[in-house]
């Protein structure tokens, strides 16, 4: 394509598919990873301990982006990991493991037959971060303000619209091939496959339709290059070295670290719950109607609950909002207390039950976010928050490491029974946060 057309391309023609290339790693690496391993017959111990690590790389990534500034450019940073991740995809098709009907019945398959499985995914997780990377300062780069301004809801609406694909149309695809195959190894990689021919696709699409504007250059290329790339290090370094000066940093990371703990917990053993069998504490639902249940209705209500903390905090600010949200974080978790114990097998009351969990978590977040953005302010406000976001993914990750042998040992109900305990941790962390927040912030 012509270079001068590609420099005027309409954000209407790479934003939306951007952001939805963003989305789909993130949640088949974080999510369906989950639900794939679980009805594989996976202990849940290990499929929490080892999905959970699959997490690290957006813990860790604020260390290498620097390099993404340093090295090429964003343009070439999106594509070669898109290429990457659907090579990934491509082989996770080629290689899914398949476990036979009795191994997987009994709950014991193990966990080492999904070595290269496994291998794939931290792959594609690296990948992934590295994409978010240069995907969001293209989008900076690219665009001018207003035109950044305007397509923000665009970006974030085809995000949420990959999570309800990834978690709601692969899981359900996953379950319509179980359903007719009775073959749950075949379901997913069926699964996979699709994965990996759309991906692949929007890849050859961006390659020819993702704009190269003149200001999207490598930090090293051309005159100057060494003093370039040791400038961008130094100011690295000090945007660390003076987010461990900030006051209040202490409260903060453990804010961040535990305000989330009851969720951390419960969303490593959701999906798990769903599918397990009834003699087990489980629901018995199978895999598509978990697609619909928790991948289409939760996601939708998840959106539904962040959009209107957004709104409810840009009209009372944080510290006034602060409270509410915390309650709508650690409330809500009670329905998985009800499912365990009553065990309905009306989808309805299960689809409502979840859509209240999750409708609380995307309400409640939206105090987390703005906590963070607060606390970022001041002169590297944009390298604190990226190491805001690592403590961020931290405390998803440690919870759930231990997610899965916690469930074994306690069973289902006895399991979210503790989750409900955990929301103590939430309480004690907002009542301290709160005394340090100033009562103006994040008012229109």
């Amino acid at each position: 394509m012509n270079e001068k057309i590609l420099k005027n391309v309409s954000p209407w023609v790479w934003v939306p598919t951007l952001y939805f290339a963003e989305g789909i790693p993130y949640f088949i690496v974080n999510n369906i990873s989950v639900l794939m391993l679980a009805k594989m017959g996976v202990p849940n111990g290990e499929m929490a301990l080892f999905t959970s690590l699959l997490y690290l790389p957006w813990t860790i990534k604020p260390f290498w982006s620097p390099f993404v500034d340093i090295i090429k450019t964003k343009r070439w940073w999106v594509i070669a990991m898109q290429v990457l991740m659907s090579a990934a995809f491509i082989l996770l098709t080629l290689t899914m493991p398949h476990p036979s009907a009795e191994t997987i019945a009994s709950g014991q398959t193990p966990i080492s037959i999904f070595t290269v499985t496994l291998l794939l995914f931290v792959i594609t997780a690296f990948a992934s971060a590295t994409h978010d990377i240069a995907a969001d300062g293209f989008y900076m780069l690219a665009l001018t303000q207003k035109n950044q301004a305007a397509f923000v809801g665009i970006r974030s609406t085809f995000y949420r619209l990959s999570s309800i694909f990834g978690q709601g149309v692969l899981v359900y695809i996953a379950g319509v091939v179980e359903t007719k195959t009775g073959n749950i190894p075949m379901s997913w990689t069926v699964t996979m496959l699709v994965t990996a021919v759309l991906f692949s696709a929007v890849t050859l699409y961006h390659t020819f339709f993702v704009p190269r504007p003149d200001s999207d250059r490598s930090h090293i290329a051309g005159e100057g290059k060494k003093s370039s790339a040791s400038e961008i290090i130094k100011e690295f370094g000090q945007s660390f070295a003076t987010y461990f000066k900030k006051p209040g940093l202490w409260l903060a990371i453990v804010f961040m670290l535990l305000y989330r703990l009851p969720e951390a917990f419960l969303i490593k053993m959701c999906t798990p719950f769903l599918v397990a069998g009834r003699e087990v504490g489980g629901l018995g639902l199978s895999t598509e109607n978990v697609g619909i249940v928790y991948g289409t209705i939760g996601v939708f209500f998840l959106t539904i609950g962040g959009i209107l903390g957004g709104v409810y905090a840009s009209k009372v600010g944080l510290k006034k909002s602060l409270w509410w949200m915390a309650a709508c974080m650690t409330l809500p978790c009670l329905t998985f207390v009800y499912l365990a114990i009553w065990q309905p097998t009306n989808l309805v009351a299960i689809s409502t039950a979840v859509a209240i969990e999750q409708f609380g978590y995307g309400f409640g977040f939206t105090a987390y976010m703005l906590y963070m953005i607060y606390f970022s302010e001041g002169e590297f406000k944009t390298s604190h928050y990226a190491i805001c976001t690592a403590f961020m993914a931290l405390s998803m990750m440690i919870p759930g490491m231990f997610a899965g042998y916690l469930q074994e040992m306690l069973g289902y109900a006895n399991f979210f029974w503790m989750v409900i305990a955990c929301c103590a941790a939430t309480l004690v962390v907002t009542y301290f946060a709160d005394k340090r927040i100033d009562p103006d912030y994040g008012h229109k």
